[in-house]
């Protein structure tokens, strides 16, 4: 192997790494901005008094999966 194909060798794979990087942030990015819109939209009004914990969905769902 000649000392000039070990450039090229590297080269060739850091950019397959940020290629794939890449395609996964471009994958990944969508997803976490409209999960992250749908969440806020849906925010009950801070209670008055104090006491925020509310028995939702998420918690029955939550202590539902800690059943043995």
């Amino acid at each position: 192997m000649s000392e000039s194909q070990k450039p090229r060798r590297r080269g060739f794979m850091l950019g397959a790494a940020a290629a794939g990087a890449a395609a996964a942030a471009v994958v990944t990015l969508p997803q976490v901005q409209g999960t992250v819109a749908a969440t806020s939209e849906k925010a009950p009004p801070a209670p008055e008094n104090g006491g925020g914990y509310r028995v939702s969905e998420h918690v029955k769902r939550y202590y539902k999966s800690t059943l043995i």
